[in-house]
């Protein structure tokens, strides 16, 4: 497939490319009956750079319609988005290798939504929903190449190409792919991600379309973990104490199991067209769309086991643990848009979704007391939800407002959301928004089978509230500052039992989060110190909701223009903090975290020394991790029982082609 999808890629540009040397060869032909040889040259340089499109036509589009261009410069925001999420992590603690999970410094907020989601939710960071997906329009074929370094053998890739072949028809493919072996036994990754999309408009605006289709594989080799013995080899302590030597070859450490993985499988096609039933004018004060947005997502989780595993607990089956649970979503949505000169735009929609999430078989389970429970195989049916948007501008201020709800089905719930924002100069805006949500929780927490006895359930939770009022600041001359206050009802989490295994649990108190974060980048002639801090509050009665209280990030860098502008020069040291706390631990059964009381991580700083440079479209990384080990025995853990990452070189770029 992999080797399928690289051929068409390069037939693609294969074509642009003689297209475009083909009408340059008719241009010569042209030029040779006018021309010398050494006028011809000149005048073909100068209309190339007369033609050459300016950067800001190279329009990238979101879902929701939010148009942003393509950015080749290089600043210290892009040093941070140089990674495997291509996008700031700076609330996120990378497990050891690359393309694993993550530990959330600040709980991640999911997206919008009425209907519960799909479990395996630690395998989700790189998972890539609607909300991700971009369109493009460009008048030249536009190329991004991304590649950087892993660990140990393997490679990080994501290629990307887009093309007009009309003024009104764009389409785009790209392919993310990342493997890597890690330092560690049996912790290798390995994930794709395949996307492709189609934006389409008449010549004269009536109708437009967006499509995508997306395919994604992300596996995971598990170890379980340093076990007990691997633990005291990589703190050199006990019977190791003395070896650290030895065990600086990450490999030599003992881990709990070298026989299990977990994938998590997702395709999707999403379709979103309207046509434009009257148009504003002179005479006209209205704009009327009718639209329809289809969605049919498939995905599947697996973990499988050569042997099981006692840490998990007593096995149904003596070899061959086979974990699999499949979610089938369809759904199709009409809605009604309506543009009112002077009052603003509305948007009224209702959405059919039809889901199926759940196994293939049957498990009657008896507990404690002797009684026999039933474990069903599915949770399907229909549901109706019903809502609509607003949006208006009033000089300086924007408002907005978004609302959904289940009318029809099995589950209950809804989602609001209002706010505005106000520009006070178009480099200063203030933002304040409210929103609250009622919806059921994750399927996995409601329905779970294995082939472990103790990974069994099936649940009846009440419905998680959430109420959050946040208040955002973007300024150019002061800082960017944002602060939220949530609270959140019936919060449901995985835990441990009494015995020691995971469970499903919601909590009956209230959990209150404040949180603010400021940033500030402040230049003085080629010098920069860019600043992040984050501060977290949490109220609740019983320690379920953890995160550190302090996180921070702090950037000293040089930057300047070399060889007579040839060359953009950034390099700088990063240093980074959070306060220690009793972080969520892994349980790859389920690819989701869980609340421990056992272990503390945190508490120590790291420091990143990086060389980056740009040279015209194309950006060169080079970057020191964690350097502060390389001096000193790595001791510290990303999450309980998995250490956090030694001293490591990495390298990568970005290459950006405009044909």
């Amino acid at each position: 497939m992999k080797r399928y999808l690289l051929f068409v890629f390069l037939l693609l540009l294969t074509s642009v490319v003689q297209a475009q040397k083909k009408k340059v060869n008719n241009l010569n032909s042209s030029d040779n009956q006018e021309t010398s040889d050494s006028s011809r040259k000149s005048l073909r340089t100068k209309k190339k750079e007369k033609e050459k499109p300016p950067i800001t036509d190279y329009k990238i589009i979101s879902v929701s319609n939010d148009t942003t261009f393509v950015d080749t410069t290089l600043t210290i925001q892009k040093d941070y988005q140089f990674d495997y999420l291509r996008q700031d992590t700076f609330e996120l603690l990378p497990v050891n290798n690359v393309g694993q999970s993550y530990t959330s410094l600040a709980k991640q907020v999911e997206y919008p939504h009425a209907l519960p989601l799909f479990g395996a939710r630690a395998r989700h960071f790189n998972y890539m929903e609607v909300e991700d997906i971009n369109y493009y329009h460009v008048p030249t074929p536009l190329t991004e190449l991304y590649f950087k370094t892993t660990f140990e053998q393997g490679q990080q890739l994501d290629a990307f190409f887009t093309v007009n072949t009309s003024p009104n028809l764009n389409l785009s493919i790209a392919y993310k792919g990342v493997r890597s072996l890690g330092k560690y036994q049996h912790a290798l990754t390995s994930s794709g991600n395949f996307r492709s999309t189609a934006s389409y408009s008449t010549p004269n605006k009536r109708y437009s379309l967006k499509a995508h289709f997306v395919a994604q594989d992300l596996m995971n080799e598990e170890n379980g973990g340093l076990s007990e013995d691997g633990l005291a080899q990589y703190l050199n302590t006990g019977e190791f104490i003395g070896q650290e030597d030895e065990f600086n070859d990450r490999g030599a450490i003992e881990v709990n199991f070298e026989d299990a993985e977990n994938t998590l499988l997702g395709k999707r096609f999403y379709l979103d067209h309207q046509i434009q039933l009257s148009n504003m004018s002179d005479s006209v004060a209205a704009t009327f769309k009718i639209g329809h947005r289809m969605d049919l997502t498939d995905k599947s989780y697996e973990f499988i086991q050569t042997s099981p595993n006692t840490i998990f607990g007593e096995s149904y089956v003596t070899s061959g643990v086979r974990d699999k649970v499949a979610f089938e979503s369809f759904s199709n949505q009409l809605y009604g848009d309506l543009s009112l000169r002077g009052i603003g735009n509305l948007l009224v929609k209702t959405e059919i979704v039809n889901y199926n999430y759940g196994y293939n078989t049957l498990l009657t389970k008896i507990n404690a007391s002797g009684d026999a429970i039933m474990i069903p195989n599915r949770i399907k049916g229909d549901a109706v939800i019903a809502g609509g948007t607003y949006q208006s501008d009033f000089g300086k201020f924007n408002l907005f407002a978004d609302v959904e709800t289940i009318v029809s089905g099995d589950f209950d719930g809804y989602m609001y959301r209002a706010g505005m924002r106000f520009d006070i100069t178009p480099n200063d805006v203030v933002e304040l928004v409210g929103a609250k949500e009622e919806v059921a929780p994750n399927y996995n927490f409601l329905l779970y089978q294995s082939d472990y006895v103790n990974y069994n359930w099936f649940n009846s939770f009440e419905n998680t509230a959430t109420d959050e009022i946040v208040f955002k600041l973007k300024s150019a001359k002061t800082l960017d500052i944002s602060a939220s206050y949530r609270k959140i009802s019936n919060y449901t989490y995985f835990g441990s039992d009494e015995d020691g295994f995971v469970k499903p649990f919601q909590s009956a108190d209230p959990i209150e989060v404040m949180m603010v974060k400021a940033s500030k980048n402040i230049v003085v002639g080629k010098f920069g110190l860019d600043n992040t801090l984050l501060y977290q509050n949490v109220e609740q009665d019983e320690e379920i909701y953890k995160v550190p209280d302090f996180v921070t990030r702090n950037t000293l860098y040089y930057q300047d223009h070399w060889f007579k502008k040839a060359l953009f020069l950034q390099t700088g040291v990063t240093f980074k903090y959070f306060t220690s706390f009793q972080a969520d631990a892994y349980d790859p059964v389920l690819a989701e975290f869980y609340v421990q009381n056992q272990q503390e991580i945190g508490g120590f700083p790291q420091f990143d020394i990086f060389f980056n440079a740009k040279v015209r479209q194309t950006r060169i990384f080079f970057k020191f991790e964690n350097i502060g080990e390389a001096f000193s025995q790595n001791n510290e853990f990303s999450t309980p029982g998995y250490p956090t990452r030694d001293a490591v070189l990495r390298f990568g770029i970005v290459w950006n082609f405009f044909l």
